[in-house]
């Protein structure tokens, strides 16, 4: 899945007329509940660990575009959906999977909009590997790589618009972070109280959680909420629960 390491300088001998000719007519995007949970987890490349987070519209990052194409074409992608390089497609390294973004190329003024389906470019100092059409759209294919702005516009395949759409944040998965497990339930709601007095309500929540440690009842004391292992993790070290448990779900 993550072979792709030095996209972005394949010389290409496709006209205009080509593309068009070629260009696809638009897929049903995988967009399932499933595919989110196993995209967001934390994955390693050549030794340096990723971890995919949580994006809000209008968050924008600057860095080197790249783009890949005939060697990929028909190929899965990250989220399993077939690379067209005749498709307004990218990836991208932590972005939450159908993220839209639009792309402006700082070097000629040009612009493309694209869904994130794949994941990379793992070379450093590059932020987003384009499909070869969306490379075209910013006039990059010949020099191979560009300097970019990448703006979030939307999320599960559409760009915001209203002002409530505008104010989401992807939701992309279920992380827990488990701050305790008791054999008796007054030790589950003493815990339970305790983090409901020091938690931001608006975002986080206690929940307790019955199961089983070696045959015998327990409750879990779980704080949901987290849409990363990242902002989980972030949660643990910023209130001293280093030894607290991420589950994902």
């Amino acid at each position: 899945m993550f072979d792709r390491y030095d996209r972005g300088y394949y010389s290409s001998s496709y006209s205009n007329q080509q593309y068009q000719k070629n260009a696809s007519a638009p897929k049903k995007i995988n967009d399932s509940p499933a595919m989110h949970r196993a995209t967001m987890r934390p994955y390693e490349v050549f030794g340096k660990k990723y971890h995919p987070t949580v994006a809000h519209v209008d968050d924008q990052f600057t860095g080197i575009a790249s783009w890949y194409g005939p060697k990929f074409h028909a190929k899965k992608t990250s989220n399993g959906e077939i690379y067209d390089m005749y498709g307004q497609t990218a990836a991208h390294k932590t972005l939450p999977m159908n993220t839209m973004v639009r792309v402006d190329n700082l070097e000629n003024g040009k612009s493309t909009v694209v869904r994130i389906n794949d994941r990379g470019p793992f070379v450093a100092g590059r932020i987003i590997d384009l499909s070869n059409k969306a490379a075209h759209d910013i006039d990059m294919v010949k020099k191979g790589t560009a300097k970019v702005k990448v703006t979030v516009l939307g999320f599960n395949g559409k760009i915001a618009t209203t002002y409530a759409e505008k104010q989401q944040t992807a939701t992309v998965g279920n992380y827990f972070v488990q701050v305790g497990a008791f054999s008796k339930m007054e030790g589950a709601q003493t815990t339970k109280r305790k983090f409901e007095m020091i938690l931001d309500k608006n975002k986080y929540r206690v929940v307790l959680k019955d199961g089983y440690l070696k045959d015998k009842p327990i409750t879990r004391v779980w704080i949901s909420g987290f849409r990363s292992e990242a902002e989980a993790e972030d949660f643990k070290q910023n209130n001293g629960l280093q030894g607290a448990m991420i589950i994902a779900q």
